[in-house]
């Protein structure tokens, strides 16, 4: 089993920044990819950046150039830096990651979020 568990939420005045952690535990024999996805009431879930290994990083386009994704492979960790915020970032932020189970499979597991509000 994965477990994938995020960390980091809170409230932060607008301007301000926040860095949220996942952190992925359990049994696999590498990770693929890891992203962050957001949601907030009344809207769907979507992505905020993705990092694949071996690719360069994606963002969504309304956070580029405040937001960084990085990942810390022998961690097993994945670091969203949010900078600039804006109430409109309010959302819950979930972890996506795509872990290698085997040789020849990949499984995606999601976390269960942390609250981001954005508030003065």
């Amino acid at each position: 089993q994965v477990q994938v568990v995020e960390s980091g939420g809170d409230t932060a005045q607008p301007g301000g920044s926040l860095r949220l952690s996942c952190v992925v535990s359990g049994t696999f024999v590498s990770i693929g990819s890891m992203a962050w996805y957001r949601q907030s009431p009344g809207s769907q879930r979507e992505l905020v950046a993705r990092l694949t290994d071996g690719r360069s990083p994606e963002y969504a386009d309304l956070v580029k150039g405040r937001f960084t994704i990085s990942r810390d492979d022998p961690k097993s960790t994945t670091y969203l830096q949010m900078n600039a915020l804006k109430p409109e970032d309010t959302a819950v932020y979930i972890c996506n990651v795509i872990v290698r189970t085997s040789a020849t499979q990949a499984r995606s597991y999601w976390g269960q979020g942390t609250q981001v509000t954005v508030s003065s």
